[in-house]
């Protein structure tokens, strides 16, 4: 799987045999060559989010695919939202109607593990790395399992200077995921817990754009304030969609979007955000309780649906700024309580 989501990365071909028994080749539209988007026979998949953006209609299951444009520049501009001012006349497309190979909707999913835009073309046989859509759908639970507590050190913090830090990684080649303990949490009662994905805009460099740096630092003040607790830090950037994608999401907002609508219109969920991995951290730290700090109805659920028990929810907000407020508006429509 991480060398296939490589080879996506680096525009090379990855060979994905479907539970039929049929292979197909792909290469990721984003990072493909132009010779090889042009190659005849060629098919793009899309997912339902971004046809519909596009007016396609969606008579097949999980993606979308369709006879691929002859220039390469055009399946650029249909897999890539960031372009739809510069290249607004699109179509007409003519969908295919035909049930479709599971192994497409595995090489989309495949793009989207490799951190690149939801957009594949498709061939029948060819070469490259090979794996099958069993493996990729199987992926995310697979790697939740294997991940493992790899070290820990203490590291005083502004405003919670009894901390440690937990590291944790899969066997998958993936990003680690980190836990910060602060205080000496017990476990024989619920202890006070964040999950906070990462966000280098918002937690680094401060951005007024979104308030995850608000309330990175002021859970840790408000768990090391509480006599103690966790902090866990995903890495699950931009709701899951990665920093570039994020940033692409951002150049859509700017274009009136709001935060759903960007990631839907490039393709993505709403929120690909993936709580199996809080759930395991807790575990693999020896906690099956907490009180959760959030304002995230899903979080609440998503933990007790995967074993964690949640005795209560605590509210955790902070003032809008004249950045962020249409963000945090977006956030109350996603069903936030705010």
């Amino acid at each position: 799987m991480a060398r296939a989501a490589e080879a996506l990365r680096g525009g090379l071909p990855v060979r994905i045999k479907g539970r039929d028994g049929k292979s197909i080749s792909v290469l990721a539209v984003e990072t493909a060559g132009d010779h090889a988007l042009v190659k005849p026979g060629g098919l793009l998949v899309l997912t339902h989010a971004r046809a519909a953006t596009l007016k396609i209609r969606l008579y097949t299951q999980g993606v979308v695919a369709l006879p691929a444009p002859k220039a390469a520049g055009a399946s650029r501009a249909i897999a890539d939202p960031t372009a739809d001012l510069d290249a607004p006349l699109k179509g007409p497309f003519a969908a295919l109607r035909e049930k479709l190979p599971d192994a497409l909707a595995a090489g989309v999913k495949l793009a989207k593990l490799a951190g690149l835009l939801p957009a594949v073309l498709a061939f029948r046989g060819g070469a490259g790395v090979g794996v099958s859509a069993a493996d990729i759908d199987a992926y995310e639970d697979r790697s939740i399992a294997t991940l493992t507590m790899v070290t820990r050190a203490r590291v005083p913090l502004e405003g919670a200077q009894d901390a440690e830090l937990v590291a944790f990684r899969a066997r998958d080649a993936g990003p680690e995921h980190y836990a910060i303990l602060i205080g000496q949490p017990t476990r024989n009662k619920p202890v006070l817990t964040r999950l906070h994905s990462e966000c280098f805009t918002g937690d680094l460099l401060a951005s007024l754009r979104c308030d995850c740096g608000q309330q990175l630092r002021g859970a840790i003040e408000l768990i090391a304030k509480a006599g103690g607790g966790i902090l866990l830090y995903l890495a699950q950037e931009g709701r899951g969609i990665g920093l570039i994608n994020k940033l692409r999401a951002y150049r859509l907002q700017d274009q009136g979007f709001d935060t759903l609508e960007a990631n839907t219109r490039l393709g993505f969920e709403e929120d690909e955000r993936l709580y199996g991995v809080a759930a395991r951290m807790l575990s693999l730290l020896g906690y099956k309780s907490v009180k959760l700090l959030t304002n995230n109805p899903a979080k609440v659920a998503a933990l007790k649906a995967r074993g964690i028990a949640v005795a209560r929810r605590v509210p955790h907000s902070f003032p809008s700024n004249v950045h962020n407020s249409d963000y945090l508006k977006t956030k109350k429509k996603a069903g936030h309580l705010l």
